[in-house]
Protein backbone atom coordinates (compact mmCIF):
# COMPACT_ATOMS: atom_id res chain seq x y z
CA UNK A 1 0.00 0.00 0.00
CA UNK A 2 1.38 3.56 -0.73
CA UNK A 3 1.31 6.08 1.77
CA UNK A 4 -0.12 9.74 0.53
CA UNK A 5 2.89 11.55 -0.29
CA UNK A 6 2.64 14.42 2.74
CA UNK A 7 2.25 11.31 5.54
CA UNK A 8 5.26 9.34 3.48
CA UNK A 9 7.05 12.33 4.57
CA UNK A 10 6.02 13.13 7.33
CA UNK A 11 6.61 9.77 8.81
CA UNK A 12 10.25 9.86 7.27
CA UNK A 13 11.02 13.22 9.24
CA UNK A 14 9.96 11.29 12.39
CA UNK A 15 11.88 8.30 11.80
CA UNK A 16 14.98 10.35 11.27
CA UNK A 17 14.93 11.76 14.19
CA UNK A 18 15.22 8.56 16.04
CA UNK A 19 18.32 7.90 18.00
CA UNK A 20 19.53 4.61 16.22
CA UNK A 21 21.35 6.77 13.45
CA UNK A 22 23.30 4.60 11.53
CA UNK A 23 22.31 2.03 8.16
CA UNK A 24 18.53 3.58 8.03
CA UNK A 25 17.71 3.06 4.75
CA UNK A 26 13.88 3.25 3.79
CA UNK A 27 12.76 1.65 0.32
CA UNK A 28 9.29 1.38 -0.76
CA UNK A 29 7.68 -0.33 2.18
CA UNK A 30 10.26 -1.35 4.97
CA UNK A 31 13.80 -0.89 5.21
CA UNK A 32 16.55 -2.63 3.91
CA UNK A 33 20.01 -3.41 5.03
CA UNK A 34 23.28 -3.95 3.10
CA UNK A 35 25.38 -0.82 3.86
CA UNK A 36 22.43 0.82 2.36
CA UNK A 37 23.36 -0.54 -1.77
CA UNK A 38 20.38 -2.79 -1.74
CA UNK A 39 18.23 0.00 -0.73
CA UNK A 40 19.90 2.61 -2.65
CA UNK A 41 18.99 0.24 -5.96
CA UNK A 42 15.75 -0.76 -5.54
CA UNK A 43 14.81 2.94 -5.69
CA UNK A 44 17.21 3.56 -8.63
CA UNK A 45 14.84 0.87 -10.99
CA UNK A 46 11.76 2.31 -9.30
CA UNK A 47 9.12 4.29 -11.23
CA UNK A 48 10.22 8.33 -10.70
CA UNK A 49 6.73 9.17 -9.55
CA UNK A 50 7.48 10.81 -6.11
CA UNK A 51 5.89 7.39 -4.29
CA UNK A 52 9.03 5.70 -3.90
CA UNK A 53 12.04 7.66 -1.86
CA UNK A 54 14.90 6.77 -0.07
CA UNK A 55 15.66 8.09 3.24
CA UNK A 56 19.17 7.73 4.13
CA UNK A 57 22.53 8.60 5.76
CA UNK A 58 25.87 8.97 4.32
CA UNK A 59 26.75 5.67 3.08
CA UNK A 60 25.27 6.21 -0.28
CA UNK A 61 28.20 9.26 -0.67
CA UNK A 62 31.11 6.83 0.74
CA UNK A 63 30.01 3.85 -1.19
CA UNK A 64 30.71 5.70 -4.06
CA UNK A 65 34.46 5.16 -3.41
CA UNK A 66 33.95 1.81 -0.82
CA UNK A 67 32.47 0.05 -3.25
CA UNK A 68 33.61 -1.18 -7.09
CA UNK A 69 31.13 -3.08 -8.75
CA UNK A 70 27.99 -1.78 -7.87
CA UNK A 71 25.15 -1.93 -10.37
CA UNK A 72 23.79 1.43 -10.31
CA UNK A 73 26.42 4.78 -9.63
CA UNK A 74 24.68 7.27 -6.72
CA UNK A 75 25.00 10.87 -8.57
CA UNK A 76 23.86 9.67 -11.89
CA UNK A 77 21.11 7.76 -10.80
CA UNK A 78 19.60 9.65 -7.70
CA UNK A 79 17.95 12.86 -7.85
CA UNK A 80 18.73 14.93 -4.20
CA UNK A 81 15.49 16.14 -2.56
CA UNK A 82 16.09 17.48 0.81
CA UNK A 83 18.52 16.80 3.96
CA UNK A 84 16.61 16.25 6.69
CA UNK A 85 18.46 16.14 9.76
CA UNK A 86 22.44 17.12 10.80
CA UNK A 87 23.64 15.07 14.02
CA UNK A 88 26.94 15.80 15.75
CA UNK A 89 28.94 13.09 16.53
CA UNK A 90 31.08 12.69 20.26
CA UNK A 91 34.73 11.48 20.26
CA UNK A 92 34.35 9.62 23.61
CA UNK A 93 37.11 7.84 25.77
CA UNK A 94 36.78 5.01 28.13
CA UNK A 95 36.83 7.01 31.75
CA UNK A 96 39.93 5.47 32.70
CA UNK A 97 41.81 6.64 29.32
CA UNK A 98 43.98 9.08 31.40
CA UNK A 99 43.57 11.70 28.90
CA UNK A 100 41.00 14.44 29.85
CA UNK A 101 41.11 16.68 26.91
CA UNK A 102 41.86 16.66 22.76
CA UNK A 103 45.52 17.70 23.00
CA UNK A 104 45.96 15.19 26.36
CA UNK A 105 44.62 12.16 23.84
CA UNK A 106 46.77 12.91 20.98
CA UNK A 107 50.34 13.06 23.08
CA UNK A 108 48.57 10.03 24.98
CA UNK A 109 48.07 8.13 21.58
CA UNK A 110 51.40 9.01 20.26
CA UNK A 111 53.03 7.90 23.22
CA UNK A 112 50.85 4.82 23.26
CA UNK A 113 51.30 4.21 19.46
CA UNK A 114 49.08 1.17 17.74
CA UNK A 115 48.57 -0.06 21.79
CA UNK A 116 44.81 2.19 21.80
CA UNK A 117 42.16 1.00 20.36
CA UNK A 118 39.34 2.64 18.41
CA UNK A 119 36.05 1.12 18.03
CA UNK A 120 33.14 1.70 15.50
CA UNK A 121 30.16 -0.01 14.39
CA UNK A 122 31.82 -1.69 11.15
CA UNK A 123 34.49 -1.35 8.40
CA UNK A 124 33.82 1.98 5.87
CA UNK A 125 30.89 3.33 7.95
CA UNK A 126 30.86 6.87 8.60
CA UNK A 127 32.28 6.50 12.71
CA UNK A 128 35.11 4.43 11.34
CA UNK A 129 35.92 7.15 8.81
CA UNK A 130 35.31 9.89 11.30
CA UNK A 131 37.99 8.50 13.10
CA UNK A 132 40.34 7.39 10.09
CA UNK A 133 39.81 11.39 9.92
CA UNK A 134 40.85 12.38 12.43
CA UNK A 135 44.07 10.25 12.78
CA UNK A 136 45.00 11.28 9.51
CA UNK A 137 45.13 14.56 10.78
CA UNK A 138 46.73 14.41 14.21
CA UNK A 139 49.08 11.38 13.05
CA UNK A 140 47.66 9.16 15.46
CA UNK A 141 48.27 5.46 15.12
CA UNK A 142 44.64 3.83 16.50
CA UNK A 143 44.11 0.29 15.95
CA UNK A 144 40.84 0.36 14.60
CA UNK A 145 38.26 -2.23 16.05
CA UNK A 146 34.98 -2.90 13.67
CA UNK A 147 31.83 -4.05 15.43
CA UNK A 148 28.93 -5.10 13.71
CA UNK A 149 26.88 -2.03 15.30
CA UNK A 150 27.06 1.25 17.28
CA UNK A 151 25.71 -0.37 20.20
CA UNK A 152 28.20 -3.03 20.68
CA UNK A 153 31.17 -0.94 20.00
CA UNK A 154 30.11 2.07 22.53
CA UNK A 155 29.89 -1.07 25.05
CA UNK A 156 33.16 -2.15 25.11
CA UNK A 157 34.25 1.47 25.10
CA UNK A 158 32.10 1.80 28.13
CA UNK A 159 33.76 -1.63 29.57
CA UNK A 160 37.21 -0.20 28.75
CA UNK A 161 37.69 -3.66 25.72
CA UNK A 162 38.64 -0.52 23.66
CA UNK A 163 39.28 2.87 24.48
CA UNK A 164 38.01 5.49 22.02
CA UNK A 165 35.07 6.00 19.74
CA UNK A 166 33.51 8.36 17.54
CA UNK A 167 29.73 7.99 17.91
CA UNK A 168 26.55 9.78 17.70
CA UNK A 169 23.09 9.08 20.02
CA UNK A 170 25.65 9.28 23.95
CA UNK A 171 24.46 11.87 25.07
CA UNK A 172 22.94 10.03 27.88
CA UNK A 173 25.95 8.13 28.72
CA UNK A 174 27.77 11.34 28.40
CA UNK A 175 26.08 13.02 31.24
CA UNK A 176 25.92 9.79 33.19
CA UNK A 177 29.80 9.68 33.40
CA UNK A 178 29.90 5.89 31.40
CA UNK A 179 32.16 7.70 28.76
CA UNK A 180 34.06 10.66 28.76
CA UNK A 181 33.48 13.13 25.54
CA UNK A 182 36.95 15.01 24.42
CA UNK A 183 34.98 16.56 21.66
CA UNK A 184 32.34 17.54 19.13
CA UNK A 185 33.01 16.58 15.60
CA UNK A 186 31.10 19.57 14.68
CA UNK A 187 32.66 23.39 14.00
CA UNK A 188 29.75 24.27 16.64
CA UNK A 189 29.07 23.34 20.22
CA UNK A 190 26.19 20.72 20.62
CA UNK A 191 23.20 22.37 22.85
CA UNK A 192 23.12 19.51 24.62
CA UNK A 193 26.22 19.65 25.61
CA UNK A 194 27.52 23.12 25.52
CA UNK A 195 30.62 22.43 27.71
CA UNK A 196 31.93 19.54 24.94
CA UNK A 197 34.12 21.96 22.74
CA UNK A 198 34.21 21.21 19.19
CA UNK A 199 37.62 19.21 18.03
CA UNK A 200 38.15 21.40 15.16
CA UNK A 201 39.49 24.04 18.11
CA UNK A 202 42.54 21.52 18.25
CA UNK A 203 42.39 19.76 15.13
CA UNK A 204 42.04 23.07 12.31
CA UNK A 205 40.06 21.97 10.07
CA UNK A 206 38.36 19.37 11.52
CA UNK A 207 34.56 18.35 10.59
CA UNK A 208 32.38 15.32 10.40
CA UNK A 209 28.76 14.50 11.17
CA UNK A 210 26.26 11.85 10.94
CA UNK A 211 22.83 12.90 9.12
CA UNK A 212 19.91 11.87 6.89
CA UNK A 213 18.47 12.57 3.62
CA UNK A 214 15.29 11.91 1.39
CA UNK A 215 16.27 10.95 -2.48
CA UNK A 216 13.85 10.06 -5.46
CA UNK A 217 14.52 8.05 -8.67
CA UNK A 218 16.84 10.07 -11.31
CA UNK A 219 14.10 11.19 -13.51
CA UNK A 220 11.57 11.80 -11.28
CA UNK A 221 10.40 15.51 -12.74
CA UNK A 222 11.64 18.72 -11.42
CA UNK A 223 7.85 19.71 -10.26
CA UNK A 224 7.57 16.83 -8.19
CA UNK A 225 11.03 17.14 -6.81
CA UNK A 226 10.15 20.74 -5.99
CA UNK A 227 6.87 19.86 -4.20
CA UNK A 228 8.85 16.43 -1.74
CA UNK A 229 11.36 19.83 -1.37
CA UNK A 230 8.64 21.59 0.52
CA UNK A 231 6.69 18.98 2.03
CA UNK A 232 10.04 18.11 3.87
CA UNK A 233 10.62 21.41 4.85
CA UNK A 234 7.17 21.48 5.97
CA UNK A 235 7.41 18.89 8.23
CA UNK A 236 10.63 19.88 9.56
CA UNK A 237 8.98 22.83 10.90
CA UNK A 238 7.00 21.27 12.83
CA UNK A 239 7.97 22.90 16.92
CA UNK A 240 7.66 19.45 18.67
CA UNK A 241 10.08 17.86 16.04
CA UNK A 242 12.32 20.80 16.55
CA UNK A 243 12.36 19.83 20.59
CA UNK A 244 12.77 15.85 19.96
CA UNK A 245 15.81 16.02 17.24
CA UNK A 246 17.54 18.90 20.31
CA UNK A 247 16.73 16.55 23.35
CA UNK A 248 18.61 14.14 21.46
CA UNK A 249 21.26 16.37 20.30
CA UNK A 250 20.43 16.76 16.66
CA UNK A 251 19.42 19.70 14.80
CA UNK A 252 16.97 20.03 11.67
CA UNK A 253 18.82 20.91 8.48
CA UNK A 254 16.12 21.40 5.47
CA UNK A 255 16.85 23.48 2.48
CA UNK A 256 16.45 23.22 -1.21
CA UNK A 257 17.17 20.17 -3.07
CA UNK A 258 20.44 21.69 -4.48
CA UNK A 259 21.53 22.51 -1.15
CA UNK A 260 21.33 18.35 -0.18
CA UNK A 261 22.97 17.45 -3.79
CA UNK A 262 25.97 19.19 -2.95
CA UNK A 263 26.40 18.42 0.85
CA UNK A 264 26.34 14.81 -1.15
CA UNK A 265 29.16 15.95 -3.47
CA UNK A 266 30.75 17.14 -0.93
CA UNK A 267 30.68 14.29 1.82
CA UNK A 268 31.57 11.71 -1.23
CA UNK A 269 34.81 13.78 -1.78
CA UNK A 270 36.16 14.21 1.28
CA UNK A 271 34.86 10.31 2.58
CA UNK A 272 36.46 9.15 -0.75
CA UNK A 273 39.84 11.05 0.28
CA UNK A 274 39.83 9.64 3.63
CA UNK A 275 39.08 6.00 2.21
CA UNK A 276 42.13 6.03 -0.17
CA UNK A 277 44.47 7.25 2.30
CA UNK A 278 43.97 4.62 4.68
CA UNK A 279 43.32 1.90 1.75
CA UNK A 280 39.83 0.78 3.31
CA UNK A 281 37.88 -1.70 1.63
CA UNK A 282 34.24 -2.84 1.78
CA UNK A 283 34.05 -6.10 4.11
Amino acid sequence: MKLPRRKFLHLAAGAAALPAMSRIAWAQAYPTRAGTNIATEAVVKSAPDGYTLLVVDASPAINTTLYHNLNFFFFRDIAPVACVISVPLFMVVNPAVPAKTVPEFIAYAKANPRNVNMASNGNGGLLHLAGELFKMMTGVDLVHVPYRGAQPALTDVISGQVQVMFVASTVEYIKTGKVRALAVTTPTRSEVLPDVPPLSEFVPGYDAAAWIGVSAPKKTPPEIIDKLNKEVNAALADPKLKLQLADLGSSVAGGSAADYGRRLEEEAEKWGKVIRAANINAE
